[in-house]
């Protein structure tokens, strides 16, 4: 149990102590994972940057995740086949729901333009954060579109996660740093004592402070 994102992020800086020196950018995944990336980035004397990715839930259960996208050059959707078929969701629906996120993400961009990850990564290690994943839909979509800027190397670092997930995203990023993975795992704000929901606003504080 983490107090919360902020003591859950330099728990995770410790486990990053090894990159303290080399040409690191820290990533963050707006709006939960911006506390937990700053006390990394502070950390390790990194920049910090956005990337913004959108989970695609499902209709009538927006908090499972059928899918995410992130906005780039071209955007890149990853989906959930899985929770696709046993929700019974069509392609046109699936489609009009990430149309939905996709208007999100051009919202965010407008609100936190000057803080977005750009395309200049080549060279530097991509250490991409959040507080926590569940389906890890979001992660997929953000390793895959990192992918195309060509970092040298691309970490993705959690204060939590469940164990299987874990052991799948190893193949999509060079490295996986998770602090816990508990077993019978549920939400992710089952592990913070406070997971309180972030405004806009509060991603901005956080990011002057950085």
């Amino acid at each position: 149990m983490f107090h919360d994102r902020r003591q859950a992020g330099r728990q995770l800086a410790q486990a990053l102590e090894s990159y303290q020196g080399q040409p690191c950018i820290v990533l963050a995944l707006p709006r939960g994972g911006v506390p937990v990336a700053a006390e990394v980035a502070v950390a390790l004397k990194a920049p910090l940057k956005l990337l913004l990715v959108r989970k695609v839930g499902l209709p009538r259960n927006p908090e499972l995740a059928m899918g995410a996208i992130i906005d780039g050059k071209k955007p890149v959707v990853v989906r959930n086949d899985e929770v696709i078929a046993l929700a019974g969701i069509s392609g046109q629906v699936f489609e009009a729901r990430c149309r939905e996120e996709l208007e999100e993400i051009h919202r965010r961009q407008q609100v936190y333009a000057g803080h977005l990850a750009g395309d200049d990564l080549e060279g530097r290690i991509a250490i991409v954060v959040d507080d926590g994943l569940a389906t890890g839909s979001t992660a997929r979509a953000a390793l895959k579109a990192l992918r195309m800027r060509h970092p040298t190397r691309i970490v993705l670092a959690v204060p939590v996660a469940p164990a299987d997930l874990v052991a799948e995203l190893q193949g999509e990023a060079d490295e996986v740093i998770c602090l816990e993975t508990p077993s019978g795992f549920g939400a992710v704000g089952a592990y913070y004592q406070d997971f309180s929901q972030l405004s806009d606003q509060d991603v901005l504080d956080e990011l002057a402070i950085k």
